[in-house]
Parts: C-alpha cells; sequence; structure tokens
C-alpha cells in the first residue's frame, strides 16, 4: 500500500511566497517525482483530502493536479484514482517557469532578487515597518487619475511633478542644486545606469572600480563594453591615487562616496575633491551611486559628491528602493546641463521609465511630506536594529562592524561564506557573501553581510545562534 503523501513528501507551504499555493504544490510533487520518492503508478490521496492535510482550498490542489496531468507526470481516472504515470518525464527535461535557474548568478548578480523577506537579506527597506496603507491609497488615486486622463505617450524624461519634487529634496538632503530639467527617471538605479552608460559611450575605454564593489555595476561597464579597472576600498574610501597611477586615462570611475557599498566608509572630502580634481582634467565621468542617500544611521549623512562638482562631470544616480520599495522600480538620474540633450534623445529612443501612476503616487507621498516623515522614523528604527545585531554578535563573540544598512561579520581566512550563505538560507537566512564583491579572487577577504533592514529584534538571537552553528561548521 502506497504510504500516505505526507509521509513522504515535504510539502510546506510559504503563505508568504509570491509563487501561488497551487504552484508550491504541484512544485512539491513534481520534484518527489523526479527524486522518485513517488514511483510510477504511486496513488495520490484525492485533491479534497490533500487539500485538508494541507489547510488549503480544494480547488488549489485540483489545480495542482490538473496542471501535472496536463504534463503528462499524474494520470486520473474515476476508478483508480489520481496515480504517477507510468512515463513521468524528468523534471529537469521540462521547461519550467515556476522553478529558479539554479546558477552562480543566484548567489552573486541575483542576491538582490532572492524570494523574501528573509532575515538579514540585504538591498531590501522594512516592509513592516512601511506605511502601506496610506502609499495604497495614493497608488489607487494615481491609478484611477491615469486610466480616465485621455490616452497619450507619457514623458520619457518622468512625470514633471516628480522631478520637481525630487530636486526639493535633493536641494534640501543632499546638497544638490538642480533644475527638474537635469532629472530623468529610470527603472531603478540599474535603469538610470543603463542610460548614462548609453550616454557615456566609450567602448574599450577604462573605468574605475570600487574593489570590493556592486557587482551587477561592474557586470553592466562590461556589458557596455568599459574595461573595469579594480581600485581598493580603505577607511577612506577608493583609493583615488591608486586609480590616477594605474589608470589615469579612464573615461569613468563608479563610485559609492556617501557610504561604500559593501564596506561602508564614507569617501572622505580630500579624496572627493582629488576624484573631482581627476574627472575636471582628463574630461573623465564620474558616476555617483548614491543607493543609499541620506540613509546614514550614525551621524548627518555627508552631501553628495554631485554637490562639490563645478566642471559639470558627476551624473548622480539615486533610488527609491532601500526607502520606499525595491517593487516600484523607481530611480534617478541628476546630470550635468552639458548631458541634458544627449539624455533627452536617448530616453526619447530608449526610454526606461516605470508608469505614470506610480510616478504620480511617489509625487504626491513627497509632496504632503509623507516621504521625509518616514524617513526620520525609519533611521531610527535602523540605527535600533543595527544596535540589537551588533550586541548579540558580539555576545556570541563575532567580529563584526556597521556598514550603512548592513553589518559585515568577518571570517577566518580560507571560510567558505559562499556556503555558509547557501545554506543559511534554508533556515530562512539570508546573509550575503562579502567575497563575491571583490573584483579577483587574489584580493577577496571572506565575511558576511547582515541586512539591518530585514533583522527584526525578536528574530536576531535565534537567526545568529543558527548562523554561529553554519559558521563553525563550514569556517
Amino acid at each position: 500500500m502506497t504510504p500516505p503523501l505526507h509521509l513522504k513528501l515535504d510539502l510546506t507551504l510559504d503563505r508568504q511566497s509570491s509563487t501561488s499555493l497551487a504552484e508550491q504544490i504541484r512544485l512539491g510533487i513534481a520534484s518527489a517525482i523526479e527524486n522518485q520518492v513517488l514511483v510510477p503508478g504511486a496513488r495520490l490521496p484525492s485533491w479534497v483530502d490533500l487539500a485538508t492535510q494541507l489547510g488549503v482550498a480544494r480547488g488549489t490542489v485540483k489545480a495542482a493536479y490538473e496542471r501535472l496531468v496536463d504534463a503528462q507526470w499524474l494520470v486520473s481516472s474515476r476508478a483508480g484514482g489520481t496515480r504517477v504515470a507510468d512515463l513521468a518525464p524528468k523534471a529537469r527535461n521540462v521547461a519550467d517557469p515556476g522553478r529558479p535557474v539554479q546558477t552562480d548568478l543566484q548567489s552573486a548578480l541575483y542576491q538582490h532578487f532572492l524570494p523574501g523577506p528573509a532575515v538579514f537579506q540585504m538591498g531590501v527597506p522594512a516592509s513592516d515597518c512601511f506605511p502601506a496603507t496610506l502609499f495604497a491609497r495614493l497608488r489607487a488615486r494615481a491609478a484611477r487619475d491615469e486610466i480616465e486622463a485621455p490616452a497619450s505617450y507619457p514623458d520619457p524624461r518622468g512625470e514633471h511633478a516628480l522631478r520637481r519634487e525630487i530636486a526639493a529634496h535633493l536641494a534640501l538632503a543632499r546638497g544638490i542644486a538642480c533644475q527638474p530639467s537635469q532629472i530623468f527617471i529610470a527603472a531603478g538605479f540599474t535603469g538610470a545606469l543603463g542610460v548614462a552608460l548609453r550616454v557615456i559611450q566609450a567602448p574599450g575605454r577604462q573605468a574605475w572600480v570600487e574593489n570590493p564593489g556592486f557587482m551587477i555595476s561592474r557586470s553592466a561597464l562590461a556589458i557596455a563594453q568599459f574595461r573595469p579597472v579594480p581600485v581598493p576600498v580603505d577607511e577612506e574610501g577608493m583609493d583615488i591615487g591608486y586609480g590616477e597611477r594605474h589608470a589615469p586615462d579612464a573615461a569613468l570611475a563608479l563610485v559609492t562616496p556617501g557610504q561604500q557599498a559593501p564596506l561602508g566608509p564614507t569617501l572622505s572630502l580630500a579624496r572627493r575633491m582629488q576624484l573631482l580634481d581627476w574627472a575636471s582634467r582628463t574630461d573623465a565621468w564620474i558616476v555617483e551611486d548614491d543607493y543609499l542617500g541620506e540613509l546614514q544611521l550614525r551621524r548627518r549623512a555627508a552631501p553628495a559628491l554631485a554637490s562639490l562638482d563645478r566642471a559639470g562631470r558627476v551624473i548622480h544616480i539615486g533610488s527609491f528602493s532601500k526607502t520606499i520599495s525595491p517593487t516600484l522600480r523607481l530611480g534617478f538620474a541628476v546630470v550635468p546641463l552639458d548631458l541634458v540633450g544627449r539624455f533627452e534623445e536617448a530616453v526619447a529612443c530608449l526610454g526606461s521609465a516605470p508608469g505614470p501612476a506610480v510616478q504620480m503616487a511617489t509625487t504626491a507621498f513627497m509632496h504632503d511630506g509623507h516621504y521625509l516623515r518616514h524617513l526620520r522614523h525609519m533611521k531610527r528604527i535602523y540605527a535600533a536594529r543595527s544596535q540589537t545585531l551588533l550586541d548579540a554578535l558580539a555576545a556570541r563573540q563575532f567580529h563584526a562592524y556597521p556598514a550603512g544598512l548592513a553589518v559585515v561579520v568577518q571570517l577566518p581566512d580560507g571560510a567558505d561564506d559562499r556556503r555558509i550563505a547557501r545554506e543559511a538560507y534554508a533556515y530562512g537566512l539570508a546573509p550575503a557573501p562579502l567575497s563575491g564583491f571583490y573584483c579577483s579572487a587574489d584580493t577577496q577577504r571572506a565575511g558576511l553581510l547582515l541586512g539591518v533592514a530585514t533583522a527584526i529584534e525578536h528574530q536576531v538571537p535565534n537567526a545568529c545562534d543558527r548562523l554561529q552553528q553554519l559558521i563553525r561548521k563550514f569556517a
């Protein structure tokens, strides 16, 4: 007699996942067939019984079964019930859009796209503290206005009202004096960076990148046919002198001066001036990735590098991913006056701005003062969570230090931080391996980056205990 399904399958359902329950059930059964946990001819419980066992609607299980029958994994008859097909296809030979492809990108380029939320996950804000009801009302109103408005093509530069609000905010919070005409709305940081690289167009030229640094930016430069030159980072940020010695004729420098990603230091004033002087002398461009904006937790945020630019060499890129939500896909570039025309041409032909409704909802959120109040509120919460995490790590004798909205945990030389991060994900933890941020194996250091925003206080002790066990096992 075939044992009950729940004794042979791990059909744990994640009701917070973006994957539907029916799809999770289908994937679980398909995996069991592939791994021969369910053998050909094995009888499955009725969809009514399985729905009761899993605590889901009967139609949910029925939909999963029907998809598996359509794909010839299962056969169903009134007399024989639902059984595994005699010649069930192997999962690895069947295109399955519901299952992520397991590649090295999963823990590197695609680290930010892991399904969540997970404890210590980086790149996402604290969704448990966001004024969701308020923002949902603003989005609903904006969506209604968008539908009721006469049909027309939206401005590829972005909605003027949002550009005006961003200009006012940057003047107040980041020290940047700019006109709305210098601001271009894009699909997140990567959308803005993509437009900037198209405008600069210097294939084959060198580009300074921080080492360690954000791997997606590094890969974007390579795709745009720049030749990335790794420049080391110390307690003063990017070593500008190193860049001048090793690639003085570079066309571009991509930096995170406010809070270096991932190590956290602020680019010192002396190096800021040195970087600006180099760009002015060599007609190079500087792309400022202001990924955290004013979210400094332990001091007042340093003014943006663009606020010091007098030669018009800095392209300032920011986004609302860390302050509101990455699901908005809302970023922006502030460009020098001499580049405005070229940016206008690029976005007119290759525009990447999100739809007007998202932009107008964000405009209202800023205009009514909600955005600044939200930022002040989140800084207090993040500072408290950061301190709670640092205290918990210190109590367990970890060597750790704060780095923006993350905490860096140092590991012994030779520790496999990628393996630790991979194993941790099975326990609902999502630390990022520090080694993946380095440009080459000979310069990398082992460590873990723990996101502060998703380190909810009551979860931290158990999460740190589990992390300690994994480090002892794999370090």
